[in-house]
C-alpha cells in the first residue's frame, strides 16, 4: 500500500502555499455549525482564534503563540499524531508546548478541494503509516515555508539578511543586532510574503529532533487525567441511546418483530429495522479506501433513553429471521475441511506468481517436501465495543465516531443519506483498539441509518460486547499446501504454494515474500470457497499474519529434511534476495537470542522471519523477525522465557514509539497465534465475550527483547505496527517442534497435544 499511496501523491504549490485570510487577517474556513467545539465531545477539534494566520492548509500559527497542526490520521495507540506534530517542531522550531494538534476533518478536505487526500491517497484518513514519505513531506515543506516567511518579515523590519537569523523555541533572532522577537510579532506580515521557488525541508543530516528524540505521545495527559473522549464516551444534548441486533446468520434477513411486546418497558422510545440497501447509492462520494462502501446488513435497533434499557429491551424483543443460506455450515470443522479440500484438490487456481517450470522441477524426485496448514477466523476484540453517535436532518448530518478512517465514516454519512457532502461533517474521537477492525466504518453506516429514522435528535448507536463479536470483520479462515523439491545443497529448487480461503480472503503476504523470490521455479496459486458466508476483513497484519505462519514453518520443515540449523538454513536461503537486511535481521537475532547456546531439556528457541509490506521489492517494507525461547513440559503444557525481535524498516525516527509498537505487536501475534479461534455452529457465530474467547494475561507474557542492530540505514521509514504479527507464531510453533518432535500446522497452538516423554 505505501508504493501505492507513493505512486498517488501530488503536492501542488497551492496545497503548500494557499492562504485563506478574511478581513483583519482571521482565518475563514467556513465549517458547518456543530456542538463538538462548545461541549469538548471530541479531541483536538475546535475553532481558530481571531487573528491567526494560516500558511497552510497544514499549520497555522495563533496570535498567542500556539501552533495548530492539522492532522487527517487518527491516533489508535500508534503515535501518527505525534508523528505529525514532531515534524512541524522540526522544521519550525516552535516551543513543544505550543504545539497543538486539530484534526482537519473530511469536509475541510472536501470544502478545500482534497487538499490533504490529494497528498495521502486513500490511505491520507487512515489511523496508519505515521511516516508515510508523502504525509512527511507536506508537513516538512509546508513548515519549512512558514519558517522561512517568519525570517523575511523579521528580516525586513529589522533591517538585516533573513539567512542570518536563527529560530528556536517559537523566537526569532539575529545576534549581530541583538534583534529577539516572537513568532508572533511577524505573523500578519509573513502571511503576505510569497517566496519563489518554495524552500525544501532540511536534510536528514541537519536534524535536530527527529531521529534523535522520543517524545512520548502528546494525548498521554489527556488519557492520564480522564479527559480522552472516546467513541463510547460521546454525551451530546439530548441523545438517546440504540442498541443493535443483526441476523445472528451472516446474510440473513430480518422478517418481523413485536414492537408492541417491549413499548411499555421503561425508557424505550422506538425500535426500528435497519433495511440492506444497495452501497452504491446515492452515489454523492466516492469512497476513499479501496474495499469499497460497506453495505448495510439486515439489522433492528431498540432506541431508548438510556442504554441498559434499550439493550434489555432489545433482549426482550420477539424477533423473527430468515437464516439464509449459512445454515449449511453445520460446524467449524466443515468449513475447516472445505478450505484443506480445496488446497489438496485438483481445482485451478488464481496464479498470483509463476516463474520457471515448478511441476517438471518437482517430478525430478530426489528429496521432496509437502505440508498443509490453517489459520482460523479470529477476532480483533477491540476493548471498546463497535459504537458511534449521529445526528440526522433533512439537510445537515454530524456524526462522532471512533474510527481508523474518518473519511470512511464520512463517506458512509454522505452515502447512506444522500445530504451533500459539505453538509455532512464527521468528528473523530478516540479509539479504543483499532487493529483492522474499524478501518471499513460499517458501523458507522448503521449508526446513521439508525439515526435516519430517529431524526433531529442525537442516536448513540452502541454494538454489545456479543454483537461486536459476532458480527466481526474477522481474519480470514485460510488453508496452504506447500511442496517443494530440495536440491543437493539442501535448499528448494522448486515451490508450489496453493492457499484458500471464502470471499475477499487475503493472499498478501504469500506471492510477495522473500522466499518465492529466490526460488527459480515458482507457483503461487490461490482458490476461493465461494459458499462461505462469514465476512473478513483486516486485521493487522492482513493476509501477512497467515502467510508468515505457513512459509516459515514450511521452511523450517525444509531445513529439518536438510539436516540443518534452522536460522543457519535462513542465512543460506535469504543470503540469495537482493536485499541484506533479511540476512542482516537473521545475523542480529543469532548474536542476541544466544542462538545455538545448550539449553535444559524440555526447552528450545526457535527462529522465523517475514516482511510486511514488500510487495516483492527489495529494500521496502519492514523485515521483522523473531526468535523465541520455550519450554514445554511432560503434559504438553508451553512456557515462554523470553523473546528476541529484530528488524529492519530502513531507518526510525522514535525508538521509543518503535519499541512499543513491535512490543504491542509480539503480543498481539502471539496471542493469535496460541488462543484465538471463531467458531461456527448452524451458520452462527459462537463465540460472544472473553469467557469463550482466551487471551493473554500479564502474567503470561515473557520477556521481550527489542533489538535494532538489523537496521541497514536504507533511506526510508516503514510501519511497524503490523511486522511483528508474522514471525512470533511460527517461531514459537518451531520451538515447540524442537522439544516435542510434534509439528503444530494449525491454530491455535492451544489445541494441540503437546505432551512428550520429558521430565515432569
Amino acid at each position: 500500500m505505501k508504493d501505492h499511496v507513493t505512486n498517488s501523491a501530488t503536492i501542488s504549490r497551492r496545497g503548500f502555499v494557499v492562504s485563506m485570510l478574511g478581513a483583519g487577517g482571521a482565518l475563514v474556513i467556513g465549517s458547518l455549525q456543530s456542538q463538538a467545539a462548545e461541549i469538548g465531545s471530541t479531541p483536538w477539534e475546535g475553532p481558530v482564534a481571531e487573528g491567526a494566520q494560516q500558511f497552510t492548509p497544514w499549520i497555522a500559527i495563533q496570535p498567542d503563540g500556539k501552533v495548530i497542526v492539522y492532522v487527517t490520521h487518527p491516533d489508535i495507540g500508534n503515535g501518527p499524531v505525534t508523528q505529525a506534530v514532531s515534524y512541524i517542531y522540526e522544521e519550525l522550531a516552535p516551543r513543544w508546548d505550543d504545539l497543538q494538534a486539530e484534526y482537519a476533518s473530511p469536509n475541510r478536505n472536501y470544502r478545500l478541494d482534497n487538499v490533504y487526500s490529494n497528498v495521502g491517497g486513500p490511505l491520507a484518513y487512515f489511523s496508519g503509516r505515521s511516516t508515510s514519505e508523502p504525509r512527511r513531506t507536506a508537513y516538512m515543506t509546508a513548515a519549512a515555508g512558514a519558517r522561512e516567511r517568519l525570517k523575511a518579515a523579521a528580516g525586513a523590519a529589522w533591517g538585516v539578511d533573513p539567512a542570518a537569523i536563527t529560530v528556536a523555541e517559537g523566537r526569532l533572532a539575529h545576534a549581530e543586532s541583538g534583534n529577539d522577537a516572537p513568532f508572533t510579532d511577524f505573523l500578519a506580515a509573513a502571511a503576505a510574503i510569497t517566496l519563489d521557488p518554495e524552500p525544501q525541508p532540511k536534510p536528514r543530516e541537519e536534524w535536530t529532533f527527529l531521529g534523535k528524540q522520543a517524545p512520548g505521545k502528546i494525548q498521554l495527559p489527556l488519557i492520564v487525567r480522564g479527559q480522552a473522549t472516546y467513541g463510547i464516551d460521546v454525551r451530546l444534548p439530548d441523545m438517546v441511546y440504540a442498541a443493535l441486533r443483526q441476523s445472528p446468520v451472516m446474510g440473513g434477513r430480518l422478517k418481523s418483530f413485536d414492537f408492541d411486546a417491549i413499548r411499555d418497558m421503561p425508557g424505550v422510545r422506538a425500535a426500528v429495522e435497519v433495511v440492506p440497501n444497495d452501497p452504491g447509492e446515492p452515489n454523492k462520494v466516492e469512497p476513499p479506501f479501496p474495499f469499497g462502501m460497506a453495505p448495510l446488513t439486515s439489522a433492528v435497533a431498540v432506541i431508548a433513553d438510556h442504554y441498559w434499557q434499550a439493550r434489555t429491551a432489545l433482549d426482550a424483543l420477539p424477533i423473527e429471521w430468515d437464516d439464509g443460506p449459512g445454515t449449511k455450515w453445520a460446524d467449524i470443522e466443515m468449513m475447516n475441511q472445505a478450505a484443506m479440500a480445496a488446497v489438496s484438490g485438483d481445482e485451478e487456481g488464481n496464479v498470483l506468481f509463476s516463474v520457471g517450470d515448478v511441476e517438471a522441477e518437482l517430478a525430478r524426485g530426489g528429496t521432496v517436501v509437502e505440508a498443509e496448514y490453517l489459520t482460523p477466523y479470529c477476532d480483533h476484540v477491540n476493548m471498546e465495543p463497535l459504537n458511534s453517535t449521529a445526528i440526522v436532518t433533512d439537510d445537515r448530518v454530524e456524526i462522532w465516531h471512533p474510527g481508523q478512517h474518518t473519511q470512511m465514516a464520512w463517506a458512509m454519512a454522505v452515502q447512506q443519506t444522500g445530504v451533500a457532502p459539505e453538509n455532512v461533517e464527521a468528528h473523530q474521537t478516540f479509539v479504543g483498539g483499532g487493529f483492522g477492525r474499524r478501518v471499513f466504518s460499517e458501523d458507522a453506516r448503521m449508526g446513521v441509518a439508525v439515526a435516519q429514522q430517529y431524526p433531529g435528535v442525537p442516536v448513540h448507536t452502541i454494538w454489545s460486547r456479543e454483537e461486536s463479536m459476532r458480527q466481526g470483520r474477522y481474519k480470514p479462515l485460510m488453508a496452504a499446501r506447500l511442496r517443494a523439491r530440495l536440491g543437493d545443497d539442501g535448499l528448494p529448487t522448486a515451490l508450489h504454494v496453493r492457499v484458500a480461503g471464502g470471499p475477499g480472503f487475503w493472499t498478501l503476504g504469500v506471492a510477495d515474500q522473500a522466499l518465492p523470490l529466490v526460488i527459480d521455479n515458482v507457483q503461487v496459486d490461490a482458490v476461493t470457497v465461494s459458499d462461505f458466508h462469514i465476512l473478513t476483513g483486516s486485521y493487522r497484519g492482513p493476509g501477512y499474519n497467515s502467510a508468515t505462519f505457513f512459509l516459515e514453518s514450511f521452511v523450517d520443515e525444509m531445513a529439518q529434511a536438510a539436516g540443518q540449523d534452522p536460522l543457519d538454513y535462513r542465512i543460506a536461503l535469504y543470503s540469495k534476495w537482493a536485499d541484506e537486511g533479511w540476512v542482516k535481521v537473521l545475523e542480529e537475532l543469532r548474536d542476541k537470542s544466544h542462538w545455538g547456546e545448550p539449553l535444559p531439556a524440555g526447552q528450545a528457541r526457535g527462529v522465523a522471519i517475514g516482511n510486511w509490506g514488500m510487495g516483492g521489492r527489495a529494500n521496502a517494507g519492514t523485515t521483522c523477525g523473531a526468535v523465541v525461547h520455550a519450554e514445554v513440559d511432560a503434559e504438553g503444557r508451553i512456557r515462554l522465557h523470553g523473546i528476541d525481535v529484530a528488524f529492519d524498516s530502513g531507518r526510525v525516527m522514535n525508538r521509543d514509539a518503535v519499541k512499543a509498537q513491535l512490543e504491542g505487536g509480539v503480543i498481539m501475534g502471539l496471542n493469535m497465534a496460541m488462543n484465538e479461534k471463531i467458531t461456527v455452529q448452524n451458520g452462527r457465530v459462537v463465540e460472544g465475550n472473553y469467557d469463550q474467547y482466551p487471551m493473554l494475561r500479564i502474567g503470561d507474557i515473557p520477556d521481550i527483547r527489542i533489538h535494532f542492530g538489523g537496521l541497514t540505514d536504507d533511506d526510508r521509514y516503514d510501519e511497524m505496527g503490523e511486522p511483528p504479527m508474522g514471525p512470533v507464531g511460527p517461531a514459537l510453533a518451531n520451538a515447540v517442534f524442537a522439544i516435542t518432535g510434534k509439528r503444530m500446522r494449525t491454530q491455535p497452538f492451544r489445541e494441540h497435544d503437546l505432551s512428550w516423554g520429558g521430565a515432569a
